[in-house]
């Protein structure tokens, strides 16, 4: 079902527990579907956000066949612009709050983009940093309340290719000799490091952040909006991926572990080592630049 507007009252699974809510960004198709369809199988109720109705009614046709019983709503939005992000994040603030005492065990920020040439947002920032970045920091910001309530989780889809390469702080939307393979890998490191400033800051209110690396996955986020050699390159490489399951099971690990796993970056259910550039002063100077382009302040718990 899309939006919100039920009636008050506390979702409920089988086994007379209060079902657990997750919101997944990118959830109908690639990692984010795959990783909506196994959690709403576990049990969890899964609100999605997606950009077209057309696709989140096949989305959510393919998680009811899995399990007809499975609790699943879609909400609409095009993340890139951030007054998109404030509209769906109110949305879901008053699903919450109607339907889920106004908890939230996780946030998954999943969606993402590449793009083959300098492309920017209504407000001026390069799309592969505002989508990739600062969409979930925005969308983290407006849901906090209820992740605080829950001491819940946030989540963030990585990527190895955050590794060797640093921040360009002087430049950071790239649009002096703009290189979308640059772009890309920057806004990868931005996630690793605002899931270490949500840690530094909330991990003693009992929220935790994380980052899955999914490795190569066999997914079209190379081909969408994308021309030329990027469309070309992702064509031919993503033939060596895996099955978007694959990496879905990481979320999916991270979320039901009753206690909060205590790593940073994982693969595969497991830790794993990243980048020197991931330090609290890093994280800490990011923080701070994403909240000005946001216009917002996260405050102190």
């Amino acid at each position: 079902m899309l939006g919100a507007g039920l009636a008050t009252n506390l979702l409920i699974d089988s086994g007379g527990k209060k079902m657990k809510t997750i919101v997944i960004t990118g959830a109908t198709s690639g990692i984010g579907l795959e990783t909506a369809h196994i959690l709403a199988q576990q049990g969890f109720e899964v609100l999605g956000i997606a950009r077209s109705e057309p696709n989140s009614m096949q989305a959510e046709e393919k998680i009811l066949a899995g399990n007809p019983k499975a609790k699943v709503t879609f909400f609409l939005a095009d993340l890139l612009q951030q007054r998109e992000v404030v509209r769906v994040a109110d949305e879901i603030n008053q699903y919450l709050n109607d339907q889920c005492n106004g908890e939230l065990f996780a946030l998954i920020n999943n969606a993402g983009c590449v793009r083959s040439w300098y492309m920017t947002t209504d407000e001026g920032y390069e799309q592969q940093f505002a989508l990739n970045h600062l969409a979930g920091f925005l969308l983290t910001y407006k849901l906090f309340p209820a992740l605080r309530k829950a001491q819940g989780r946030v989540i963030m889809t990585g990527s190895e290719s955050h590794k060797g390469i640093k921040v360009n702080w002087d430049n950071i939307m790239l649009l002096r000799r703009y290189n979308p393979l640059t772009a890309y890998k920057q806004s990868k490191l931005c996630n690793i490091l605002f899931a270490k400033g949500l840690n530094d800051r909330y991990s003693t209110a009992g929220i935790h952040a994380y980052v899955v690396d999914p490795g190569l996955v066999y997914t079209d986020i190379g081909n969408k909006e994308t021309g030329g050699l990027v469309n070309f390159i992702w064509s031919l490489r993503k033939r060596y991926g895996v099955s978007p399951d694959v990496p879905a099971k990481t979320f999916a690990f991270l979320c039901q572990q009753e206690i909060p796993p205590k790593g940073l970056y994982y693969c595969l259910c497991k830790e794993k080592d990243y980048s020197r550039q991931v330090t609290s002063e890093n994280a800490n100077r990011l923080f701070e630049l994403s909240e000005r382009l946001c216009d917002i302040r996260y405050g102190k718990v």
